[in-house]
């Protein structure tokens, strides 16, 4: 049976009067910071000297070095900036200025499973994932509560690798919602499925299609928005409250006969052997492979397909919809 870990199984003392580099100040990287800040350790931001964070990162009370200068003073450097980046970030300014018994730490473990970053030995290597985005990982922590996460140890060259993450959890809040132990290749696998298969690809990928199934049969598409896409956050906001179960007791009787009638034969055999194809391409290092050359040639095919997922009739639609429902907030858009 998996354990659950809490605070009091995270010692927090280990990481005091211990300095923390925090690279990178995006959706992880300022929740992160602001956690450990505020939970009295000692942190220091790493960023480009003309990165656009660095201000923001200073108003919100952090110190903020270069990478170089952040990795010479640290005894744990976390890594949190996009996977395609981090291996060019760790060969010029982290790798030189690494100590022996410092601590190398991630929240995805991509770059360490794939050998992009391979680390000397006789330094700890150790993952702590959040499983949330950024933003509620920081808000959470605010309110006193945190998000499960995650922890894997891949190298242990003091002895403590284990000790130091899981006080790195407590620092971000992870341990008073629960941690889980994990390896580097269970964590990185599972999470490229999930992202490719359900949470992103998959959904949306599906909301697309049943969207443009309505539209082409001649309803209007803006009922067809409100039916495949507005609605799903009530679907899942049960699913995540109390399962699947609680999910099909909440709705009417039509839509758990329909469903439970109909979705088998959407997401059918043809699809699970898709699944499976997609998990292949992510352990046989394919996916990797693939995007890491698409990060070196400056993302092109990502790019366009951004821009042309912004001009699907759903967004163009969905735009003007949400702009009349001012408790979205629109801004965003």
């Amino acid at each position: 049976m998996v354990q659950m870990y809490y605070d009091s199984d995270a010692d927090l003392g280990v990481l005091k009067g211990k300095t923390i580099a925090v690279i990178g100040y995006g959706s992880q990287g300022h929740a992160q910071a602001q956690n450990l800040h505020d939970s009295g350790l000692n942190v220091v931001v790493g960023l480009r000297e003309n990165s656009s964070s660095w201000a923001k990162a200073e108003a919100d009370g952090m110190t903020v070095k270069t990478v170089a200068e952040a990795a010479a003073m640290a005894d744990v450097v976390q890594m949190l900036v996009p996977d395609e980046i981090a291996a060019d970030i760790y060969a010029n300014d982290i790798a030189p200025n690494l100590k022996s018994g410092n601590a190398l730490s991630f929240s995805h473990g991509f770059n360490i499973h794939y050998n992009q970053i391979v680390p000397p030995a006789d330094v700890d290597v150790f993952m702590v994932a959040p499983k949330s985005p950024g933003h509620l990982v920081r808000r959470t922590y605010v309110e006193g509560n945190g998000v499960p996460g995650l922890l894997a140890v891949h190298q242990d060259a003091t002895g403590k690798a284990r000790k130091i993450g899981m006080a790195y959890a407590r620092g971000i809040g992870c341990t008073r919602a629960g941690v889980i132990e994990t390896t580097f290749l269970e964590e990185t696998e599972t999470d490229l499925f999930g992202e490719q298969v359900d949470l992103c690809g998959g959904t949306v990928s599906m909301i697309k299609a049943s969207f443009e199934t309505l539209v082409d049969a001649g309803y209007q598409p803006e009922i067809a928005y409100f039916e495949t896409l507005h609605e799903l956050k009530l679907i899942v906001d049960l699913i995540h409250e109390g399962g699947l179960a609680n999910m099909w007791d909440s709705v009417s009787n039509t839509a758990e006969y329909g469903g439970m009638t109909v979705g088998p034969q959407i997401i059918n055999e043809e699809s699970r052997l898709a699944m499976e194809e997609a998990l292949y391409r992510i352990q046989s290092g394919e996916f990797a492979r693939e995007f890491v050359l698409e990060g070196k040639a400056n993302s092109p095919v990502l790019k366009a397909m951004e821009r042309m997922e912004n001009e699907h009739p759903i967004e163009v639609v969905g735009k003007k919809l949400r702009a009349m429902m001012p408790w979205l907030n629109p801004d965003k858009d």
